[in-house]
């Protein structure tokens, strides 16, 4: 099974009240981020993590330990000095800034950071249509943020918007519808959505 999540924060204390997390402090979060992540991710399954995934730069080794699963980082923000350590590339099949890959006969961007223009995201190009699936944004729904929203193969993998843990790409998609109807205050911004998702191939 190919599984996706970002922006886990294990070890920061401030993501629990900034991004509103139903946890009562950080260790209570790292705890059910492990094991939701445990009870849905099998020795094989494949997690593309799209950035932010530590906080705590001295206990890195003690939260991806406890992670089961094959794990391939897109690296984000936050990940940009331990990942150079070398002890720290065990723990990945893959480290990279961006990837370009096909799922489900779609081309699919992954990159931590959200974009307007991915590859065959237009309805013109002639193959399906592509997805982005990113992070970074956690469940933010700001103005700034509308026309991301208005595209639906825009996907946000960040855990406060997938149930804190990992979820697969048909899982995304729904998560996402839902997260998106409830940024988009404008009816006909609402039935656009719906209507992109209502004619996804």
């Amino acid at each position: 099974m190919v599984l996706f999540a970002s922006d886990l924060h294990f070890g920061h204390r401030n993501i629990v009240s900034l991004c509103n997390r139903p946890f009562a402090d950080v260790d209570e979060m790292d705890a059910a981020l492990i094991e939701n992540w445990n009870r849905k991710v099998q020795r094989n399954d494949v997690v593309y993590l799209l950035g932010d995934v530590i906080w705590d730069k001295k206990k890195v080794g003690f939260y991806l330990d406890q992670l089961s699963g094959k794990k391939i980082l897109i690296a984000g923000n936050h990940d940009s000095t331990w990942v150079k350590r070398e002890a720290c590339q065990g723990y990945f099949e893959l480290i990279l800034p961006y990837l370009e890959t096909r799922l489900n006969g779609h081309p699919v961007t992954m990159c931590h950071y959200p974009m307007l223009e991915w590859a065959s995201c237009r309805e013109e190009t002639k193959r399906k249509l592509g997805y982005l699936i990113h992070g970074h944004i956690h469940n933010r729904v700001s103005e700034e943020y509308r026309s991301l929203f208005l595209r639906f193969h825009a996907l946000n993998a960040g855990v406060d918007i997938n149930g804190f843990e990992p979820v697969s790409f048909e899982e995304l998609v729904e998560n996402n519808l839902r997260y998106k109807l409830s940024a988009l205050s404008a009816e006909e911004d609402r039935e656009r959505l719906l209507a992109d998702y209502n004619r996804q191939d």
